[in-house]
């Protein structure tokens, strides 16, 4: 089942995505996709839907984020040993967590902002996985249990606010706009096994990047498990999972970063496609 939330920024309602990849309206069943809609037994009584008789949503709308009142947006940082290679960083023992601010999530296609002075705007595809059922010690064997579903995010990052402005990587990765999330949020039982998934992101047509979640150093149940021991995690948090190689910082001979105007195109197998324009942040007052 793929949920999601489609119409204006604020004004977005439910919807599931049909086979033929349709939105449908459901509104008459969930007032919206929030922590206390995709717990099981709710996502269980939408699965129950006949979807086909749910409104079709007619003509080009925009996808919002697919889940809202998120809490946490937790990133997980040199997640494949490849990407730590590029980024001239050892391989690490134990999880990298980092945060990515809430308040930078927007939905997939929305445009993303260059900050103001920005120098090294960089892209990153991740397999983003959303919490549905909370838990706070969550032992490995039971972490997918927790997970509602997945969906596709690019975790935009400036780089010299990331390593070069102090120690600490949240500086870099939560600027407004710099959480696009989505299209859709698939659910777990859908998506089978989160550790087959191939992804790609392309910028103005050229391909950078190409990996699989098969080469994570950590799986998805290793990451759940892990955080849930120093954070109670709750239905609607959403974690990142890391990303595979050929971001900006690592490109050969020499790296090179996003400017306006540049168009970048992502996508997660199964879990859909992103597309956002990266624009200048509006001139000082």
């Amino acid at each position: 089942m793929k949920l999601c939330r489609y119409g204006k920024a604020g004004q977005e309602k439910p919807g599931l995505i049909d086979d033929a990849g349709r939105i449908r309206d459901a509104s008459a069943y969930v007032a919206d996709f929030g922590p206390e809609a995709i717990g099981a037994d709710a996502l269980r009584q939408l699965a129950a839907i006949d979807i086909e008789t749910l409104p079709l949503v007619e003509g080009p709308v925009r996808y919002g984020p697919p889940v809202t009142g998120t809490r946490k947006f937790i990133a997980i940082g040199l997640n494949y040993a490849d990407h730590a290679a590029e980024s001239n960083l050892p391989i690490p023992e134990e999880p990298v967590v980092f945060n990515k601010w809430v308040n930078c999530i927007q939905g997939a296609n929305d445009p993303v902002t260059i900050p103001r002075n920005s120098v090294k705007t960089d892209w990153e595809v991740e397999l983003g996985v959303v919490i549905g059922t909370g838990g706070h010690n969550i032992p490995q064997d039971k972490a997918l249990d927790h997970v509602a579903g997945y969906c596709v995010i690019n975790d935009v990052s400036e780089r010299e606010w990331q390593a070069e402005r102090g120690a600490t990587w949240d500086k870099g990765k939560g600027f407004p706009t710099f959480g696009p999330v989505g299209p859709w949020l698939v659910t777990a039982d859908e998506v089978g096994d989160p550790q087959a998934l191939s992804m790609w992101l392309d910028v103005n047509g050229k391909g950078v990047q190409d990996g699989n979640t098969a080469t994570m150093i950590f799986t998805v149940a290793e990451i759940v498990a892990y955080c849930s021991q120093f954070m109670a995690l709750e239905a609607g948090d959403i974690i990142t999972t890391g990303t595979p190689p050929g971001v900006g910082l690592g490109q050969k001979p020499q790296p090179w970063f996003l400017k306006a105007g540049d168009e970048v195109r992502l996508g997660i197998a199964g879990l859909g496609e992103q597309h956002q324009t990266f624009v200048a942040a509006p001139a000082a007052n």
